[in-house]
């Protein structure tokens, strides 16, 4: 998801070619940043409140199982895993991010997949319990 803004103040529409104010001496017009969301830029893609229809067609109660409780985990993918967080809630930020600055979220019911070769520090703050399995590039 895009958001687009002027300076921190986030828009949902914007005309470019209309100017802002117009005084005799000049037009004042939008200056438009593009973000991108840290799961766009990371190529980390996530689905919330994924239908249970939907996780037993993926054959999720059959996954592997991972638990944990409050820790920080630094974590390199090697191949490409699908995660389905049943418990809990994980941070994810990614390396070279400052811990406070750009993360990502996830909460129990949330299908993650996170590409080959991301590297992120992960911070669970309670008890967690996820499933994953691990894909090959192009698997859906």
């Amino acid at each position: 998801m895009a958001t687009f803004s002027v300076g921190s103040t986030p828009l949902r529409s914007l005309h470019l070619a209309s100017p802002l104010r117009k005084t005799p001496q000049m037009a004042v017009r939008a200056c438009v940043t593009f973000r991108r969301s840290v799961e766009e830029i990371y190529n980390v893609r996530a689905k919330r409140n994924v239908p249970k229809e939907r996780l037993a067609k993926l054959g999720v109660k059959h996954w592997s199982t991972w638990k944990t409780g409050k820790c920080q985990v630094p974590w390199d993918w090697q191949v490409d895993q699908q995660v389905y967080i049943v418990s809990g809630e994980v941070r994810v930020v990614p390396e070279g991010a400052k811990s406070g600055d750009r993360y990502m979220r996830f909460v129990a019911g949330d299908l993650v997949r996170y590409p080959k070769w991301f590297k992120a520090d992960m911070f669970f703050n309670g008890p967690y319990e996820e499933r994953y399995r691990f894909r090959a590039y192009g698997d859906d």
